[in-house]
């Protein structure tokens, strides 16, 4: 079993000899998150988040680019790149020299975390962290998924604690004709015993300290009710999806003024890394990176086996006093099983 993380950051380490001389050349890179639209809806399973994946695969391109030019002839020429792009199949860069593997974990692409951290003192930062729980991942290890991914977006930042975590469980969405079809059809997704189980461990890491506030994605009026009876730690905060209906239906409203909960709006996709996409990432097509190997017999190269998306982690932090990003990116888990 291999574990992958993926990030939307990356930067080269100037420790490796052979990259000396180019990193005085090289401009750093870290958390390349495109413009354009954040979000992209299709029918059927396949909806994925067109700002996560941009970025993803631009990042996995430059990476291939930088490291393969620095260590072949440290002048960028490395490499033939076409009009839209990409990189020609036949001439990417050998997988290990742009991704690293510790232990069981393989980062795509490598990362140098001597370059992380934030350029203000932490007091200075509202660090929101939004994490996606995936449908294709198992419930009971929604905690290790959780701790995991909060440690990567600490070590990206170089801090000790997260502002806000809102957890977004599979299964459940904001849509309909009205708000008030959507509030009503909200009210029977997803799973409820999973639900409150996930939250019962997320209280452990308020109460240490790791997270100041927790809240819920896409909880309606009639779900967000029996959610509060069932748990110790109330949500501080319940984004809503209302792209695809009307307004914050009344109820919800209601319920979220009397419990003191925020109500925020968003645009994230609840399926926001299906397992198509994600091969389709890491595969050997023309605008894959190469890692995983395509068809039965593997003679392309690249790991073979089935792979499990598990959870995405979006993070952004925000300078108070200023009034902007100076920070924001994505790291994403998944498994590689050998079939």
């Amino acid at each position: 079993m291999t574990r992958i993380i993926l990030s939307t950051g990356y930067a080269i380490d100037p420790s490796t000899p052979a990259l000396s001389a180019f990193v005085m050349l090289t401009a750093e890179i870290r958390n390349i998150v495109s413009g354009g639209p954040s979000i992209i809806r299709k029918p059927g399973t396949f909806r994925s988040n067109l700002e996560l994946t941009n970025s993803l695969r631009r990042n996995f391109l430059a990476a291939q680019q930088d490291y393969a030019a620095a260590l072949q002839n440290g002048n960028g020429n490395g490499h033939h790149v076409n009009a839209e792009g990409e990189i020609e199949h036949n001439d990417r860069p050998a997988t290990d020299i742009w991704t690293a593997q510790e232990g069981s974990t393989l980062y795509v692409p490598r990362i140098d975390w001597s370059v992380a951290g934030l350029q203000e003192e932490r007091p200075q930062y509202e660090i929101t962290v939004k994490l996606f729980y995936l449908p294709t991942a198992s419930a009971d290890a929604r905690l290790e998924y959780t701790k995991r991914a909060l440690d990567l977006v600490k070590r990206e930042l170089r801090v000790g604690d997260i502002d806000l975590l809102i957890v977004s469980f599979p299964g459940i969405s904001f849509e309909g004709d009205c708000e008030w079809e959507a509030d009503k059809i909200n009210a029977t997704m997803g799973n409820e015993e999973e639900e409150v189980a996930t939250w019962s461990a997320l209280e452990d890491l308020h109460r240490d300290g790791q997270v100041g506030r927790l809240g819920i994605a896409e909880f309606g009026s009639a779900k967000l009710r029996r959610f509060l009876d069932r748990i110790k730690v109330r949500p501080a905060v319940d984004q809503i999806n209302v792209k695809n209906c009307c307004n914050v239906p009344p109820p919800l409203s209601k319920l979220a003024r009397d419990e003191g909960i925020e109500l925020l709006t968003h645009n994230d996709c609840t399926d926001i890394l299906p397992s198509g996409t994600l091969r389709e990432l890491l595969g050997q097509g023309a605008q894959g990176a190469g890692v995983l190997a395509d068809g039965e017999s593997g003679g392309d190269g690249g790991l073979r086996g089935n792979l499990i998306p598990e959870w995405v982690v979006k993070y952004t932090a925000f300078v108070k006093d200023r009034g902007v990003i100076e920070n924001k990116g994505y790291f994403a888990g998944a498994e590689l099983v050998e079939a």
